[in-house]
């Protein structure tokens, strides 16, 4: 793969001190990992093996203890990397709108909020509810005001750890697609967090295997799925092939010795 990245990760390690054990904890050990610009790359992997871990020292949230993140095209300005957690963690005594525009109010371009906001409430389906409070909000929706805060800003790298892991399987599939086709209009950048292998390869261009903590990135395997991609696509043989071939490298990463990079995960 010749292509210049937006960012690559090398043989980074992140170990946290304990107080009971004198070699702390080894949370990731080893990580390398290339994202291109406009590409989608998931990280799967057991509980507990590293995968959000990554994500923060990707976000610059933490630092690692070993190894390097490099920007070859230098490290994104603040708002240029977008993040959604796990929950929606939205201020509850803020309207849709204002949640959304909190972004702009930190790196201090707000002087346009109201037309970014709209923008983006529109993008994600929820320009009518701009107005509307959290507790007025179903899960979906919440989600749905979370990725459109990380999206105000137009950022390079979107950045999201397990978002839809809570959400029914019906509201998460059609956020899955929603997701694809903000990711195509933005144009972004996406390192996606998930436990699901079928998620994984219904998003992602390329799949990163991760192994039982210490975490490393044990293999990879590129999807060869066309965009865009529909709900139809979960009937086709192709994708229950791939999704096959994906569990495979993950049942192997629970005991692979050693990385094994550019794993073929097509059917």
């Amino acid at each position: 793969m010749t292509e210049e990245p937006l960012f690559e990760a090398h043989t980074v390690g992140r170990n946290f001190a304990h107080r009971r054990f004198s070699q702390g904890v080894q949370a990731l050990d080893g990580v390398s990992l290339r994202l291109e610009a406009r590409g989608f790359v998931s990280l799967v992997g057991p509980s507990g093996c590293g995968k959000s871990t990554f994500l923060r020292l990707v976000a610059g949230l933490d630092a690692p203890s070993a190894g390097t993140i490099t920007w070859p095209y230098g490290r994104p300005e603040p708002g240029e990397i977008g993040v959604v957690f796990q929950e929606p963690t939205l201020m509850p005594w803020a309207t849709v709108a204002d949640n959304v525009r909190l972004p702009l109010r930190l790196i201090r371009q707000d002087h346009d909020w109201i037309s970014a906001v709209r923008q983006v409430l529109d993008l994600v389906g929820l320009l009518p509810f701009a107005e509307s409070y959290p507790r007025q909000l179903s899960g979906g929706m919440k989600m749905r005001v979370s990725l459109a805060r990380a999206l105000v800003t137009q950022p390079k790298l979107l950045l999201l750890d397990e978002p839809f892991a809570a959400l029914d399987e019906i509201t998460r599939f059609k956020l899955n697609e929603d997701l694809l086709r903000i990711w195509e209009a933005q144009g972004c950048s996406v390192l996606f967090v998930t436990h699901s292998v079928f998620e994984a390869v219904f998003l992602s261009r390329r799949v990163a295997v991760m192994s039982p903590r210490p975490g490393r990135i044990v293999a990879e395997g590129d999807i060869d799925l066309p965009y865009p991609r529909h709900s139809s696509l979960r009937t086709e043989p192709a994708y229950g092939e791939t999704c096959r071939a994906v569990s495979e490298l993950l049942a192997r990463a629970m005991t692979a010795p050693q990385p094994v990079q550019d794993a073929s995960a097509a059917p």
